[in-house]
């Protein structure tokens, strides 16, 4: 395994026939009424928070914090998406869970125990504004030029791995088709297929364009992250016989990444002006066609395509853009714990566990075997996979640990291309494949 914000949205209705409101029109309420809205709508099912009656004096209203409470709903928002990061960054914890779920989790108890509700504007705002504008702020960096330029032999590994987690979620599909998830089976197949070959962006893509319903969306991020917790230490554990390269300078041919905590305000402002515009684009293109829940795919595609064409103009956005972007995406995943219910997480996980877990062990058995038959060798088929699993980040972090020099920027353009492609990938294969399975 994501999104300033526009402040005349913060007070949109969550639903503007019972809350008119002169800046929503109805043409607007159409074209902005898409699948986010649906998962929104299924998440509400009267879920009302008990924990906090007992410890509270009779009357007192829950959530504590109403739904129309703009202001305490988005400091709940960014503050859960603010210790996310921080316990990614500062606890053993939130290192082993990742980020993404520790906020999805609290995010799950603040709703659970009647702080938040699970239904607010704020929520709509984060699912139709922030959520796509992370997607271009995600995807400077994807010049499928330079990809299939740079990443050589270990780009053919990658893609060798993209084969083995769609054929592993086959398999896994026929061996455990979560039923018990009803119509929503296929899509969060579908979905982990698209987080397999990209990474959480696209999960989130999939998910949203297929309306996976909110509860088991959180619960296939909460499977997900226990698996890839067994994932990279199986993968490290392959790797701890691999010995490091000789060291050499990677010079300027690294991309650039937010590595730093400051953002120099120039290109970030240039970066939001420019995702914004990508996401106006994207929407009327969707909105022309009549594509529903497409209008993630289409920003992608307009994204890529920028990147693609004008590198050394997009590109200068990067560092910003993905800073900007691990906010937005973290509040997105605040919104997913705060949509969600305990009870169906937990009674949903298991069958997506399960799935998940033949998914990633056919992965790795197939690129493995199949690796080796082709002549590729062991760290270029780890980082490959890696890339695949993990995404840029995770694929640069095990070449740089284990000294692999040469894979450095190979791991971080392949995981780019990854997630410039896994969102198509994810969709058709769920349309076409997995829903007729």
């Amino acid at each position: 395994m994501a999104t300033a914000t526009p402040t005349q949205a913060f007070f949109f209705p969550l639903n503007s026939a019972r809350h008119p409101s002169p800046s929503h029109s109805a043409a607007g309420a159409r074209r902005t009424c898409n699948a986010s809205t649906t998962l929104l709508r299924h998440a509400s099912r009267r879920r009302r928070p008990t924990l906090l009656l007992r410890a509270l004096p009779h009357g007192v209203p829950l959530p504590l914090i109403a739904a129309s409470d703009h202001w305490g709903n988005w400091t709940v928002l960014l503050a859960t998406a603010a210790l996310g990061i921080w316990s990614e960054k500062n606890t053993r914890a939130g290192k082993a869970l990742s980020g993404a779920l520790v906020t999805v989790l609290l995010g799950l108890a603040a709703s659970t125990a009647g702080l938040v509700a699970a239904d607010a504007p704020a929520y709509r705002v984060v699912l139709d504004y922030l959520l796509p504008l992370a997607v271009p702020l995600l995807l400077f960096t994807a010049d499928l030029r330079r990809v299939l330029r740079s990443t050589g032999s270990l780009l053919l590994a990658f893609l060798l791995g993209s084969v083995a987690t769609t054929i592993g979620t086959v398999v896994a599909f026929l061996l455990v088709p979560m039923r018990s998830l009803g119509n929503d089976n296929w899509k969060i197949a579908a979905a982990l297929t698209s987080r397999h070959i990209g990474g959480a962006v696209n999960y989130v893509a999939v998910s949203e364009a297929l309306q996976v319903s909110p509860s088991v969306l959180a619960a296939g991020l909460a499977a997900d992250n226990v698996i890839c917790a067994l994932y990279f230490t199986t993968l490290f554990a392959l790797a701890a016989k691999i010995p490091a390269e000789t060291m050499q300078s990677i010079g300027d041919s690294e991309p650039a990444t937010a590595g730093g905590d400051k953002l120099p305000v120039l290109q970030s402002a240039t970066a939001l002006s420019v995702s914004f515009a990508i996401c106006k684009a994207g929407k009327y293109i969707t909105s022309l066609l009549g594509i529903q829940g497409g209008s993630l795919p289409c920003i992608t595609a307009i994204v890529v395509s920028l990147a693609t064409l004008f590198p050394s103009h997009i590109g200068k956005l990067a560092p910003s853009g993905e800073a900007l972007a691990v906010i937005l995406m973290q509040v997105f995943f605040a919104v997913v714990g705060a949509n969600g219910s305990i009870s169906n997480v937990i009674n949903t996980t298991p069958g997506i566990f399960a799935f998940a877990f033949v998914q990633i062990t056919v992965h790795l058995l197939l690129i493995m075997g199949a690796g080796k038959l082709l002549g590729f060798e062991d760290k270029l088929l780890l980082i490959a996979s890696n890339a695949n699993v993990g995404g840029p980040t995770t694929a640069c972090g095990m070449a740089t640990t284990k000294g692999w020099t040469s894979l450095m920027v190979p791991g971080i353009l392949a995981g780019i291309f990854g997630i410039a492609i896994a969102t198509f990938l994810g969709i058709a294969f769920g349309v076409f494949v997995l829903q007729h399975m």
